[in-house]
């Protein structure tokens, strides 16, 4: 009978949830960039309905589109740094906005919070060779 030491089992466990967090996190990034970019009537009605311009979502795809890409290119780990915070703004301000909109429903509002937990578990989660060394 072999022996599973502890740390190793759980530090493979770690990986894959990390790695499932950020899945999910560049596939939401890289869809609703793409969405935003191309003004998907739904995503445009919601923008329009917020108070927001039409050419933020063209702005927001384009850096959600980037997000993604910085998360998963492998070293670059300052820049997962900034991709980390730049999402985490886009999904509080999101929030933010549909609380101060009116917009509150509990799908549409869920969301955005459920996201926002996933974007910190995969922060949370990274491994070593992704996180920035000392300055």
């Amino acid at each position: 009978m072999t022996t599973v030491r502890p740390s190793s089992f759980t530090s493979r466990h770690r990986i894959i949830a990390y790695w499932v967090t950020t899945g999910l996190l560049v596939f939401e990034l890289a869809l609703g960039g793409a969405w935003d970019v191309l003004r998907v009537p739904q995503v445009r009605g919601l923008i329009e309905r917020l108070g927001y311009p039409p050419y933020f979502l063209v702005i927001l795809g384009i850096w959600k589109l980037l997000g993604a890409v910085a998360l998963l290119v492998p070293r670059f780990p300052r820049l997962k740094e900034w991709a980390y915070a730049g999402v985490i703004f886009d999904l509080t301000g999101a929030v933010a906005s549909l609380l101060t909109s009116g917009l509150i429903d509990a799908g549409t509002l869920a969301y955005p919070i459920v996201m926002t937990g996933v974007t910190v578990a995969s922060w949370a989660l990274r491994p070593p060779s992704r996180r920035p060394g000392p300055v």
